[in-house]
């Protein structure tokens, strides 16, 4: 029987794709952790992210996040979209998926709001066909530079499916906790013919914003210090990332640890990927923020890391002084008051 000898790789990329991407900067990526962000600001809100994980381990897996969101504050709703492009391995594994958002909230006693979200998406993968190499081919050729009759090239093909994710959200002005559950519908994204539905993920997520200067004089910079964690689980992998941001304003500082060191993988090794430092400025409508992932796994420093980049600009909109009231605890988390 023949083998596909080229695809050895991807199909452990395939495995290892079962799960989805994850951004380290989770906040500079809210729409993608939890649609309920969606609108949670008095702005339009743009924000670009940028992640290349393992860059020396056969390309590795390089995220792209584009996302708008608008805060439509007469209909206590929000509106957005994103659009992730994620590529991984020497064959060019592409997934896409373009989404609308929708949340709506409500507020309730003691200064806290409510608000849910719903994110409408839809996706397509593919694979670069001509970067694979067949066992027949081999037999030819020790290049792979010969036609191949492999009748696995012919089962390969574009995936494309619905996708829908929804979340809750709670907050203040001090404090947030969120739900949020992705690929409700399970959808069936192999490039085979065969079903292999998406795993559910999903996710717990929370902090705290603490002053560190109680009643800053307006010629005093702003301290704040934010822990919060994020627990996803999704089909056999569970996440944790736990550490907090530290701002003397303009500069913000981040440590964090992902991985669940008192329980094991599917190979046997502790449940720990990465100790995570944050560097950034955060403007009135300008930030920029840069970490870099310091492997801690089995994998260790071969892996080359994971840089990642987020940026974010927002365009003011004249908004009514009541209705600034009301508002102003949006949006969360924040450094800002």
């Amino acid at each position: 029987m023949r083998i596909v000898v080229s695809l050895i790789g991807i199909f452990s990329t395939l495995m290892a794709c079962a799960q989805d991407p994850e951004f380290s900067q989770y906040y500079a990526a809210p729409l993608y952790l939890n649609p309920a962000f969606t609108g949670t600001t008095t702005d339009h809100r743009f924000i670009a992210n940028y992640r290349n994980q393992w860059p020396n381990i056969a390309r590795g897996y390089v995220t792209t996040a584009l996302s708008y969101d608008y805060n439509l504050y007469h209909f206590n709703s929000g509106v957005g979209f994103l659009v992730t492009m994620d590529k991984a391995g020497t064959a060019g594994l592409k997934s896409s998926q373009f989404n609308f958002l929708y949340s709506y909230r409500v507020s309730i006693a003691n200064k806290w709001v409510i608000a849910s979200g719903l994110n409408f998406g839809y996706a397509f993968r593919t694979i670069d066909l001509n970067k694979l190499i067949f066992g027949d081919q081999l037999q030819f050729d020790p290049k792979g530079q010969v036609p191949s009759d492999d009748p696995a090239l012919f089962n390969l093909g574009m995936s494309h499916y619905f996708d829908f994710n929804a979340g809750l959200l709670a907050y203040n002005k001090s404090f947030w906790f969120g739900f949020a559950a992705s690929h409700i519908n399970q959808p069936n994204r192999t490039l085979l013919s065969q079903e292999a539905p998406l795993p559910v993920k999903t996710t717990i997520h929370g902090g705290v914003r603490i002053p560190l200067n109680r009643r800053p004089l307006k010629s005093e910079r702003q301290g704040v210090l934010s822990p919060s964690f994020v627990y996803k689980n999704q089909g056999r992998f569970s996440q944790l990332d736990v550490g907090a941001y530290f701002l003397y304003d303009p500069v913000v500082l981040g440590l964090w640890y992902r991985g669940i060191p008192i329980g094991k993988n599917v190979a046997g090794n502790l449940k720990q990927d990465a100790v995570v430092v944050i560097l950034g400025f955060q403007l009135q409508r300008v930030e920029v923020m840069y970490s870099y992932d310091f492997t801690v796994s089995a994998l260790g420093p071969v892996s080359g890391g994971t840089h990642e980049v987020a940026l974010k600009y927002k365009l003011a909109i004249a908004m009514k002084s009541k209705t600034k009231k009301r508002e102003k605890y949006l949006p969360c988390p924040t450094f800002k008051k």
